[in-house]
């Protein structure tokens, strides 16, 4: 898992120059009709970090997880990412991941294998929420301009 959380890093310090060159009003424009906003989708990596963090954790603690789905546009709507400061949820997103990248470190490999339930989907690993959470990550930032390499292994 070492390399999936160096796959983060790198990606965590790819966003940052090109979310630095965001301003506040550019935070604000849908990326595309009808679409987030940077702010909302920011945001919306932030809510993933939150319940991906309490997944890798549980699921590293208990000999399964039943952990509920989550309603990922209610998440954007009620947080009301689009009136926080572009500047607090780049912050906030930055330190989490880089948070998130020391916890996929040191996920324990006798518990890669555990069977995870996310709402009603079919049962996967902790090894693939973690890495399934990199590649989710990874495309999001790609709509944002940021360069994405390979997937990560």
């Amino acid at each position: 898992m070492k390399a999936l959380s160096y796959k983060l890093l790198t990606l965590i310090d790819a966003a940052g120059p090109i979310f630095a060159q965001v301003d506040e009003h550019a935070s604000l424009q849908p990326l595309h009709s009808g679409g987030w906003s940077r702010k909302q989708l920011v945001g919306h990596l932030i809510d993933s970090a939150s319940n991906n963090h309490q997944r890798f954790v549980r699921a590293s603690l208990q000999p399964q997880l039943n952990f509920p789905g989550y309603d990922q546009n209610g998440n954007v709507r009620v947080q009301h990412f689009q009136h926080a400061s572009w500047s607090m949820l780049v912050s906030l997103w930055h330190s989490y991941n880089q948070f998130l990248a020391h916890v996929i470190a040191h996920l324990p490999e006798s518990k890669l294998q555990t069977a995870c339930r996310i709402g009603v989907e079919n049962p996967v690993t902790l090894e693939f929420l973690a890495t399934d959470y990199v590649t989710h990550l990874s495309h999001h930032l790609a709509q944002m301009g940021v360069a994405t390499t390979n997937e990560p292994s």
